[in-house]
C-alpha cells in the first residue's frame, strides 16, 4: 500500500488536478493546448537532451533490455492488430490504428516519473534508453505498416514511403531533442555552464506541466467505441508487454535488477496520448483509441501498484 500511496499516488493526483481545473471550467481548451505545446515541443525535449547528453552510452545501451522491451511491445501491437482483425472484424487500418495502440506505452510521461519515484533518478538510465529509440522506431513501423495497407493494390514506391516516414520521425520535437542530445554527449558535453543552467530551468518544469496538461487532454477523450476493443488494448497494453518484458528479461536474458525495472515499468505504463494521435494522422480507430487511452490510464493506477510488488 505505501507503494500506492508513495508512488503512483502523487502522479496520477497532478494528472486528477489538470481533468478537474479542465472539467470545472478553470483551465480552458486553449490553456491545455498551450501547456501540452510548451511541454512538448520545448520543455520535455530539453528534458531528453539533458538525459541523453549525459547518459553513459556503453552502460545504458544493454541490448538484453532493448530487446526484452521492445519484443513485449511488438507482442501487445500483434495481439492488438490479429484480435481487431480475426476477433472484432475491424478493416485493415483501423487494426494498425489499434495495434498501435497497443504497443505505445507512455514512457516518458508515466515511466519516468514513476520509476524515479519507486528507485530513484539514477535508476532512470534504462528508462531514457528505452525512450531514445521509442517514438522513432514504432512510429517508423506504424506508418510504414500503415502507408502498406492503404496502398495495396495501388503499387508501393519504396523510396516514397522511406522519405514520408523520415520526415514524420526526424520532425517531432522529441527526436530532436533525443538527436542533439546524442551530438553533445559524443562530443564531450561542451556546452557551457549557463546553457546547462537553462536548460535544467526547463527540465524542472517539464513533467509537472506535462502531467497537469495531460489531465485536460484526458477530459476530452469521451467514453465511446466498442468497449470490447478498448478493453482488448487495456489488456494488451498494461499486462501483455509487461509480462512478456519481465519473462524475457527475467528467465531468458538474465537481466540485472535496475534494467528489469526500467523495462517492466516502461512497458507497464497506458498508451500515451500518441496513440490518439497517429489514429487521429490516418481517420481510423479514433474514438476506440482515445477512449482506451482514457480507460488504460486510470487503470494503471492498479496494475503499476501490483508490477511494483512483482518487480525485485
Amino acid at each position: 500500500m505505501s507503494a500506492l500511496i508513495e508512488v503512483i499516488l502523487p502522479v496520477f493526483l497532478l494528472i486528477g488536478f489538470g481533468y478537474a481545473a479542465a472539467r470545472a471550467g478553470l483551465f480552458a481548451d486553449a490553456a491545455v493546448d498551450g501547456l501540452m505545446r510548451f511541454a512538448q515541443t520545448f520543455a520535455l525535449p530539453c528534458l531528453l537532451f539533458r538525459s541523453i547528453a549525459r547518459l553513459d552510452l556503453s552502460a545504458a545501451y544493454d541490448l538484453r533490455l532493448l530487446t526484452s522491451f521492445y519484443l513485449g511491445a511488438l507482442a501487445a501491437g500483434a495481439l492488438g492488430f490479429l484480435g481487431a482483425m480475426r476477433l472484432f472484424r475491424r478493416p485493415l487500418p483501423d487494426a494498425i490504428a489499434i495495434g498501435f495502440a497497443c504497443s505505445f506505452s507512455n514512457s516518458l510521461l508515466l515511466g519516468v516519473p514513476i520509476t524515479e519515484r519507486a528507485y530513484g533518478p539514477e535508476a532512470l538510465a534504462g528508462n531514457y534508453a528505452i525512450i531514445s529509440i521509442h517514438a522513432p522506431l514504432l512510429y517508423a513501423l506504424g506508418i510504414g505498416l500503415m502507408e502498406w495497407g492503404r496502398s495495396r493494390g495501388h503499387g508501393l514506391a519504396l523510396p516514397r514511403l522511406a522519405g514520408k516516414i523520415a520526415r514524420a520521425v526526424l520532425l517531432q520535437p522529441l527526436v530532436i531533442g533525443i538527436l542533439a542530445g546524442f551530438v553533445v554527449n559524443l562530443m564531450g558535453n561542451p556546452l557551457p555552464v549557463p546553457v546547462w543552467d537553462a536548460v535544467e530551468m526547463m527540465v524542472q518544469a517539464s513533467l509537472p506541466a506535462a502531467l497537469f496538461g495531460l489531465g485536460g487532454v484526458l477530459l476530452r477523450y469521451r467514453p465511446e467505441g466498442d468497449k470490447a476493443t478498448i478493453a482488448m488494448i487495456c489488456v494488451a497494453s498494461l499486462l501483455v508487454h509487461p509480462a512478456v518484458t519481465w519473462g524475457l528479461g527475467r528467465l531468458v536474458f538474465g537481466l540485472d535488477q535496475a534494467g528489469l525495472r526500467s523495462a517492466v515499468m516502461t512497458g507497464a505504463m497506458a498508451p500515451g496520448v500518441n496513440a490518439y494521435l497517429f489514429a487521429h494522422m490516418y481517420g481510423v480507430a479514433k474514438r476506440v483509441n482515445a477512449s482506451a487511452v482514457l480507460f488504460a490510464t486510470a487503470a494503471s493506477i492498479g496494475t503499476t501498484w501490483a508490477w511494483l510488488h512483482i518487480l525485485p
